[in-house]
């Protein structure tokens, strides 16, 4: 699992770059893991699984698979 930006705070001590290795039980979903991190939903709308980008409402139901590689990135704002 990669955070970025603001994000990285919300990692366990022990990440390196913004990056940890978790072990999961069978079956969590992409929305449990963030909540198991107590990320706030309103800063995680770009959620990528293997590089393959998950709308929101997806999170709930995609179930992730040992070795899996998840990247959350923060809301983007620019003009």
């Amino acid at each position: 699992m990669k955070l970025f930006a603001i994000l990285g705070q919300y990692l366990p001590p022990h990440a390196i770059h913004n990056t940890v290795q978790m072990d999961l039980a069978a079956g969590t979903s992409v929305a449990q893991l963030l909540r198991h991190l107590h990320l706030p939903l309103a800063l995680t709308p770009v959620v990528l699984v293997n590089g393959a980008y998950l709308t929101p409402s997806e999170h709930e139901d995609a179930p992730l698979a040992p070795g899996d590689e998840v990247a959350v990135f923060p809301p983007v704002s620019g003009g």
